[in-house]
């Protein structure tokens, strides 16, 4: 055991996968995700007990999980081609979602994530035309080599970003949301947000030291403000907190903390309640 079991960002993948492999086992699942065992292996699921916080990163993975599985179901029916899965890490929904077998669905992470991945999944067909990409993401021409290529061919493209951006400097950021909106294909972005309050959080003790390797960068002034000066506007912003209401899966509070709660006042149950969030972006007209 190691107080640094994270000595990459890809193996967040692993981690936040065994999560969902929790899930799928409960009886009360959110979702299922029968792959997500396969891929993580005891190893995984080790890696995941010693990162476990309380409950509420696991808590956090199986929530947007759900925001992510509504979002791709909503645009895909509303006539997306293309979803552009960016650090697609262990993801299993062009498996697992009930998706129009035209649809074109790339994944694009690292060359050992890949590999690892395509062995794992060998023997599995997925629902849509899948294409898988190893890539560096942080190499710049590369990837805009790449999303050149998939704005020629695509229509209307579902980028998606899940677990990426909180790892990114704000300047990464910037450069990867004014590469995204130069392709005239890409309407809409889902990507996580972290309140500067969580951002603290994850910036100190022991949470801190277990990212040592991997810790979380991007941390705007103004969350919102930051795309839309990119011309990426919120089209819906899903808070974490109040989803969970949504779901009936609660955030796991310590006992004394839910207490304490109870008689706080609105304002203060509510900032709780917004402390992370998907987003969906919509692209705004040049």
């Amino acid at each position: 055991m190691t107080d640094t079991p994270i000595q990459h960002v890809t193996d967040t993948a692993i981690w936040v996968a065994a999560y969902r492999a929790w899930e799928t086992k409960r009886p009360d699942a959110l979702f299922q995700d029968p792959l997500a065992d396969r891929l993580v292996g005891e190893s995984g699921h080790a890696l995941a007990r010693q990162m476990f916080e309380h409950g509420s990163v696991a808590w956090a993975v199986v929530i947007r999980t759900c925001l992510i599985d509504d979002f791709v179901r909503t645009l895909v029916a509303e006539g997306v081609d293309t979803v552009l899965n960016l650090g697609a890490g262990l993801d299993s929904r062009p498996y697992r979602l009930p998706l129009p077998p035209s649809l074109q669905w790339i994944e694009v992470d690292y060359p050992r994530l890949i590999e690892f991945k395509e062995d794992r999944l060998r023997t599995e067909k997925p629902v849509c035309q899948l294409r898988r990409v190893k890539m560096d993401l942080s190499d710049r021409a590369d990837r805009l080599r790449l999303f050149e290529e998939v704005n020629a061919s695509a229509k209307k493209v579902l980028v998606l970003t899940e677990g990426v951006v909180p790892y990114l400097s704000n300047t990464a950021s910037a450069e990867l949301a004014d590469d995204l909106r130069g392709m005239d294909s890409f309407q809409f972005w889902a990507l996580d947000y972290l309140s500067p309050y969580l951002m603290k959080y994850f910036a100190r003790g022991r949470i801190a030291r277990r990212l040592r390797h991997a810790p979380f960068q991007f941390n705007p002034e103004n969350w919102v403000q930051f795309f839309a000066e990119r011309r990426w506007p919120v089209r819906d912003f899903r808070y974490m907190g109040e989803e969970a209401v949504r779901l009936k899966r609660p955030y796991p509070f310590l006992w004394l903390v839910r207490i304490l709660l109870r008689f706080a006042p609105p304002q203060r149950r509510q900032a709780m309640q917004r402390m992370s969030g998907f987003v969906l972006l919509e692209a705004r007209p040049s």
